[in-house]
C-alpha cells in the first residue's frame, strides 16, 4: 500500500510542476545517449592576424550546427527566419492556417493536442488576441472554449456581440505544458504568423486579452494593469492603415480577481462606444 501511496504521491508532483502529458510510451534515459562528434578544425589554417609565430597551439574541435532532424523544432534564429518566410507566403487565412499548421519552429507543436488557429467571424470588425490555449481549447482545437471563453461570451454578449461579430485567436496557436506562460523564444518563433494573421484579417479595432498578449502586440514592457483601458495604435506590413488597440483584462485574470470586472465593464463599454461611431 505505501507503494502506491509514493507513486501517486510522485504523479501529484510531477502535475504540480507542469509535468501534466507523456510525449513518448516509454521514458528516455538521456544519460545513456551517444553525443554527436564534433568535427574537427581544417589543419594547416593560417593563423589569425596577431598570432605570436612559433609551433601551432593543438587545433580545437570547432562547434558544428547539425543540420535539423525532421520532427525536431528548429533553433531560434531558423525558426523566425522560417516562420517570416511561411507567413509571408501566406495569401489567406487558409494558407496562414495551414503554413502554421505545418510549422515545426516551436517546440509546444510536439506537447499539444492540437493547433488552435482561430474561431469566430474573419470579416468581423474587432479581432480579440489571447495568449495561449489552455487545457480546454488543445483538446476542442478552438481559442477561449473554457471557464474563460464562457466568461468571455458573457461579456460580449452584455455589449451586444457574440461569436459571430468578434474574429478570436492568440499569440501562439500551442498550448504551454501546465498551461505556465509562454517563453520570450516561443513568442518570438509564432510572432510572424499573428501579424501576417492581423493584416489578412484587417480589423477595424485589434483587442489583446491579458498581459502577455498586449505586450507583444504594443511592444510595451508595462503591465496590463497599466496599458488597459487607453487606445494605442497597431501597424504592419500588410495593412493599408493603422490599427486602432484597445488592451482588456483576460478573462481567466478576472476569474481570479472578481473584483477587477468594474475596470473590463469600462472598457467594454469603451469599445462599444467606439464602434458605435462608426455604424
Amino acid at each position: 500500500m505505501s507503494d502506491l501511496s509514493d507513486i501517486l504521491s510522485a504523479l501529484r508532483w510531477h502535475v504540480e510542476i507542469g509535468c501534466d502529458e507523456a510525449i513518448a510510451d516509454l521514458p528516455t534515459d538521456w544519460g545513456t545517449l551517444a553525443a554527436r562528434p564534433l568535427p574537427s578544425r581544417p589543419a594547416g589554417a593560417a593563423p589569425r592576424a596577431g598570432t605570436p609565430a612559433g609551433p601551432a597551439p593543438a587545433a580545437r574541435p570547432a562547434t558544428a550546427r547539425a543540420p535539423a532532424e525532421p520532427g525536431l523544432p528548429l533553433g531560434a534564429s531558423e525558426a523566425g527566419a522560417s516562420a517570416r518566410a511561411r507567413a509571408r507566403e501566406a495569401d489567406s487565412l487558409e494558407a496562414l492556417e495551414a503554413a502554421v499548421r505545418a510549422f515545426d519552429g516551436c517546440a509546444l507543436k510536439l506537447t499539444a493536442t492540437n493547433t488552435v488557429f482561430a474561431d469566430g467571424n474573419p470579416k468581423a470588425r474587432i479581432m480579440l488576441v489571447g495568449e495561449a490555449p489552455g487545457e480546454d481549447e488543445d483538446r476542442q482545437g478552438k481559442p477561449f472554449v473554457g471557464v474563460s471563453g464562457k466568461l468571455l461570451d458573457r461579456m460580449l454578449a452584455h455589449i451586444g456581440l457574440d461569436r459571430t461579430s468578434v474574429y478570436i485567436t492568440n499569440i501562439l496557436p500551442w498550448r504551454p505544458p501546465g498551461n505556465r506562460s509562454p517563453t520570450q523564444a516561443e513568442i518570438a518563433a509564432c510572432l510572424p504568423f499573428l501579424e501576417r494573421h492581423v493584416a489578412l484579417v484587417a480589423p477595424d479595432f485589434l483587442v489583446p486579452l491579458g498581459g502577455t498578449s498586449a505586450k507583444t502586440i504594443l511592444d510595451r514592457s508595462e503591465g496590463i494593469t497599466r496599458l488597459r483601458g487607453q487606445w494605442f495604435e497597431y501597424s504592419t506590413q500588410g495593412l493599408a492603415k493603422p490599427v486602432p488597440v484597445l488592451p482588456m483584462l483576460h478573462p481567466a485574470y478576472l476569474l481570479r480577481n472578481p473584483i477587477s470586472k468594474r475596470e473590463a465593464w469600462r472598457d467594454l463599454l469603451t469599445l462599444r462606444q467606439r464602434l458605435s461611431h462608426l455604424d
